[in-house]
C-alpha cells in the first residue's frame, strides 16, 4: 500500500461577534470574559470564565453594550463594568476593519 500525501487541514476556531452576530476566526474578535473581579478584556483569549466576543470596531461595541453582551455573559453589567469597557470603547477605531 502506498502512504497518503495530503496534507492536513488545521482547524482554526470559529466565534461569534455578539454586536454584529457575523462567524470569524476566533484570533480576529475581541474576547471579554466574565472574572469574579468583574467584566474584562482578555488579550489572551485563555483567562478562566465566561467569555463573549465582538469586533474591533464601535458599531459592533455600541450594539454589544446595549444588551447583547449582558445576554451572553449571562450576567447583569454593572456601572463599574460598563465604564470600563466604554473607556476601551473610546480607543476604537470609527469604522469597522473589513
Amino acid at each position: 500500500m502506498s502512504a497518503k500525501t495530503t496534507k492536513r487541514v488545521k482547524h482554526i476556531p470559529q466565534r461569534t461577534c455578539v454586536g454584529c452576530k457575523q462567524v470569524l476566526a476566533k484570533r480576529t474578535l475581541i474576547r471579554i470574559v466574565c472574572t469574579p473581579q468583574g467584566v474584562r478584556i482578555d488579550p489572551t483569549g485563555k483567562t478562566a470564565g465566561r467569555g463573549a466576543y465582538l469586533h474591533n470596531s464601535r458599531s459592533c461595541w455600541e450594539q454589544g453594550l446595549k444588551g447583547a453582551l449582558a445576554h451572553s455573559l449571562k450576567i447583569q453589567l454593572t456601572s463599574d463594568d460598563i465604564d470600563y469597557l466604554k473607556s476601551y470603547l473610546a480607543t476604537l477605531p470609527e469604522n469597522s476593519p473589513e
